[in-house]
This record gives C-alpha cells, structure tokens and sequence, in this order.
C-alpha cells in the first residue's frame, strides 16, 4: 500500500492497553476527502511528538506514514501503521485557524452529512460506513452524566503487567479514568433528536485542567466545561460533529452506533460581523 498523506483531526480520550501503553483512536482526511482511522496508537507517542516541539497539537497535522489496511475489523476505513514505532512518520505542516478555518474547512467539509438516518443506513452492509462529519441542524443541549471512577479491575490488571514490548520498562501510573461523560442532544435536518456521547480528547483534557484550576473542586470544574461546549459552542460556533462507530456496537448492528468522537468549531457568521 502506498504511503498516505493524512489531517488528523480525530484524537479520542485514551483506553489502556497492555500491548501498546494507553491507546487512543486516531482519525483523519486524506486531501479527496475521505476518512480513515490509525490505530494502535500509543498516547505516548502523541505527547512526545509535542513535547519535542515537532508539533504543538495533536490535531489539523498533516502527516504522512505507511498504513496497512486492518485484515481484523469490517469497517473500511480502519487501517494500522506498518511500522509501530512510527519511524516513518513525517508531519509536513500544520493547518491554522486564520480566515475562520478556511483551510481546515477545505479538507474536513468535502461530504457532510445532514440526515441521521442516511448516515447509519450507511453503516450497514455493504458499506459499513463508520466515519463521518455530520452537520446538525441544532443542538438542543449539552449534558453530563457521573460514572464511574475508576477503570474496570481487568483494564487496571493489564495495565500493572507494564508493556509486552517493552520488558524492561517498568509498569507505567494509570491515566485517570473520567468520573463524567458528556453528551450532545440535537436535531437532524428532519427533526429527529438524538443524544450522543462526547469522547473526544479535547474534553477530558479540559476537565483535567479546570478540575485543577478549581483546586478540586468539581461542580467548579463542570461549570468551566459548561461555559464552553454548552454556552460558547452551542450560541458562538458552527457545530460540525466528526462522528465514529465503536466497532463492538458497529459489530452488533446497534440502531445507532455511532459516537462523537470530534468537534469542528469555526465561528459562526453572525459572530463575524463583531470583528
């Protein structure tokens, strides 16, 4: 397979993995529009690629890498590095914000979904489509539900056995598990409402960092996130969601199995006639 020129722009909140560290999906746009899915990515990977100043996030990178297409999951646009270690990787450039995303709209709007319904016809067979940029007509709400604190014991269990690729590499701190999820609820250009989960990095990221800004105090913290994907996202931006299947749901052919797994957010043009 040839080498491919990805914009990443899906990074969901990591999973721990015995095999390859804490793992996250990673998703992007080849320049025809179309999405794929890399995957396993180790987090550690991501943060030494910022750490090492050769990029200064996670997302809108151009990147270019062998990728192999994944022989063990049904859906098309998931495929795996050829080479883990990521030797190979190259990040070309960066796309900005300047003109209200013109650049990063470009690539990630090329095939918009509108319809719900169209979207999860088309994740059955024969074409399992399980990657998208859906357009919803209004989000309605922004919601938080509490769960549960830590890890289940057997994802705990894997992660003190340390890395099978590294044996001499002690057994790294557990990431911490978030003790909320975070929802959508919004309507289709038909009308038909739906609640979706959040798990894009980006939120738990920002509820690390407000938790700890509000010295632990998480009704503070909550409140933070609120001001931003509720009251600033649903009244100052236009909302694109990057939607994703989990394979397990995908696989069982749920009546919607599909997540938010990414969230594209320039201004809205109401909002630019301030400036």
């Amino acid at each position: 397979m040839p080498r491919k020129k990805v914009l990443l722009t899906v990074v969901t909140y990591p999973l721990p993995s015995r095999s390859y560290d804490e793992l996250v999906c990673t998703a992007g746009l080849l320049e025809t529009g179309e999405w794929i899915r890399i995957y396993p990515v180790p987090l550690s990977f991501l943060i030494g690629q910022r750490k090492s100043g050769k990029v200064k996030s996670f997302k809108y990178n151009w990147i270019e890498l062998d990728l192999k297409r994944r022989t063990d999951d049904f859906r098309p646009e998931s495929h795996s590095p050829i080479h883990y270690d990521f030797e190979d990787l190259v990040v070309i450039n960066t796309l900005g914000t300047d003109n209200n995303w013109q650049k990063r709209k470009s690539i990630c709007l090329q095939n918009v979904y509108t319809n719900l319904e169209q979207l999860i016809s088309d994740s059955k067979e024969p074409t399992n489509k399980s990657l998208a940029t859906f357009k919803p007509t209004s989000i309605t709400s922004f919601e938080i539900e509490k769960d549960s604190r830590e890890w289940r014991h057997e994802w705990k269990e894997i992660r003190k056995q340390g890395d099978l690729f590294a044996q001499n590499k002690p057994p790294e701190k557990i990431i911490p598990k978030l003790p909320y999820k975070f929802f959508y609820r919004f309507t289709d250009e038909l009308g038909k409402s739906s609640r979706m989960m959040i798990e894009d990095w980006e939120i738990g990221a920002l509820y690390w960092n407000c938790l700890q800004a509000a010295k632990n105090d998480e009704e503070t913290a909550l409140q933070k996130l609120r001001e931003k994907f509720e009251y600033e996202f649903i009244t100052k931006k236009d909302i694109y969601f990057f939607l994703g299947t989990t394979k397990q749901w995908h696989r069982r052919r749920s009546p919607n199995p599909f997540v938010i797994i990414g969230i594209f957010y320039p201004k809205k043009a109401s909002q630019l006639a301030l400036f």
